[in-house]
């Protein structure tokens, strides 16, 4: 039977003719895109297929928005197909030296949603950087607030640290003059009204207390942030890591000021107001007894004690004391925290450990792989390849994308990574996890117009090659290979 439309077509001819065309536009558009990232070639026979399934989910988590017409990263299949604030900036964080054209669209876009007034239904409050972007059914019948949500803590300073790096690998001076009201506004707001307490900490408690998130930072899980016995504090909540935040994006944020904004007086401002909030932060949060930082402080200053992976995090913002990161790096590592596959979010012998609770207790990439970053900037090189190497084992045996969030059960117990339930798969910023590990075991850092590699790889992995590197410097090539490896050519050269 022949369907026949308006002069006589045949619909289904069409609707075949439209679907074959768009799988060519598609597996052309894939081809194009993989063929801009860098070659990974490795000795290690499975990483250059798990290099390429991250990045071809990359790839599948584009989408255009309707008040953009570029594309930005999605958070994933199946509950975060939506721009969220918080994936998005973090993904483009993990792949700037792989796919760097992510991060110009998801700033400008974010800067065109950029909150500019105060609506208790939305979160919403001027400078602040969305949570997330929502149209639907959930939007519609008001399960979700409608169109955009500010209901994240975080998502401001990664907004204005995403600017500040990413000039640093492509020297788009102009991306940065163009978004300097926002960035600046980006900085205000920490201040004028991250400050809920006046004790100079970022903090986050929700307007919208119907709907609106309770926890305000990446673990926003309602139960997420307790202490170790898993008593939940009082709000308004200063998590540890947000304070890492607040200080890397004043750090940068001065920068940008004094080298792009021809604001000298603002850069020495932003740069005191760092370095007073790093020695605050050093003697109030720090718990000297057990050798770490507490998860937050409660609104009276007391410390929320518990061993987490947000550890990590305050390693990668550059918010800790030398002297004290390698206490910190032994308890990311130690057996509590670090479950073989990679870094609890809550470390085990606690009473509130869970090790399938999201963020009490399972293992999630993303988090690792700015642990690893943090890890490798304070030179604990091991510790980084260990964290890397079990994130992309557990990638390896998970087959096909990585999932969102793995179970904290040790490795040596289950051989196996457990995956849960409720964890998404593909998730951007997952897949971004992988190739920011990657690029962190090479040690890429840019550094001018070149390219610096100081590869610390783990043990086993032979030897890597990461080829046509793009950034400002053109695209440049890096190489690495395991202590272990490069012995072994030694020995063999000396017979």
């Amino acid at each position: 039977m022949t369907i026949r439309g308006e002069g006589g077509h045949d619909l289904r001819e069409s609707l075949e003719s439209h679907r074959l065309r768009v799988r060519h536009d598609m597996r052309h558009d894939l081809r194009d895109w993989l063929d801009r990232a860098p070659q990974l070639v490795s000795e290690q026979e499975r990483l250059p297929a798990v290099y390429e399934r991250a990045l071809t989910d990359l790839a599948a988590l584009r989408y255009v928005p309707l008040a953009y017409p570029g594309r930005v990263p999605v958070g994933g299949l199946p509950w975060a197909m939506a721009l969220y604030g918080r994936d998005a900036l973090i993904t483009c964080l993990q792949t700037l030296p792989f796919t760097p054209e992510l991060a110009p669209n998801t700033l400008r876009m974010l800067a065109l949603l950029q909150g500019g007034r105060l609506d208790d239904q939305h979160d919403e409050e001027p400078g602040k950087i969305l949570a997330e972007l929502r149209y639907g059914e959930a939007a519609a019948f008001g399960d979700q607030p409608t169109g955009p949500y500010y209901g994240a803590a975080d998502t401001t300073p990664l907004f204005v640290i995403l600017l500040d790096e990413y000039e640093r690998w492509s020297g788009d001076a102009a991306l940065v003059r163009e978004l300097r009201h926002p960035a600046r506004m980006a900085l205000d707001w920490i201040d004028a009204y991250g400050d809920l307490t006046g004790d100079g900490y970022l903090r986050y408690q929700r307007r919208d207390t119907r709907t609106g998130l309770v926890n305000q930072c990446w673990k926003n899980s309602p139960d997420a942030i307790a202490d170790a016995a898993g008593r939940q504090p009082a709000g308004p909540r200063a998590t540890c890591e947000l304070q890492g935040y607040a200080y890397d994006a004043k750090i940068r944020g001065a920068r940008l000021a004094r080298e792009f904004w021809a604001d000298p007086e603002y850069a020495d401002q932003l740069q005191r107001e760092a370095a007073a909030l790093k020695e605050r932060f050093n003697r109030d949060f720090w718990l000297p007894r057990q050798e770490h930082y507490a998860l937050a402080l409660e609104p009276d200053g007391t410390p929320v004690e518990a061993l987490t992976s947000n550890l990590g995090h305050l390693l990668w913002s550059g918010i800790v004391p030398e002297e004290r990161s390698r206490a910190v790096a032994a308890h990311l590592l130690g057996p509590q925290l670090f479950s073989g596959w990679g870094v609890r979010t809550f470390a085990d012998g606690q009473l509130a450990y869970n090790p399938v609770g999201a963020h009490l207790g399972a293992v999630w990439p993303s988090d690792n792989s700015l642990i690893a970053a943090g890890l490798r900037r304070y030179h604990h090189d091991e510790e980084a390849a260990r964290v890397a190497a079990g994130i992309l084992a557990m990638a390896d045996l998970a087959g096909g994308s990585v999932p969102e969030v793995i179970a904290g059960y040790p490795r040596a117990a289950t051989g196996y990574p457990v995956q849960l339930p409720m964890a998404g798969r593909p998730q951007s910023w997952s897949a971004g996890a992988l190739v920011m590990l990657l690029g962190t075991i090479l040690g890429l850092r840019p550094c001018g117009d070149n390219l610096l590699v100081n590869p610390a790889l783990p043990e086993g992995f032979g030897r890597i090659e990461l080829l046509d590197v793009p950034g400002r410097w053109g695209r440049a090539d890096a190489y690495g290979r395991d202590r272990s490896a490069a012995r072994r050519g030694r020995r063999a050269r000396l017979r």
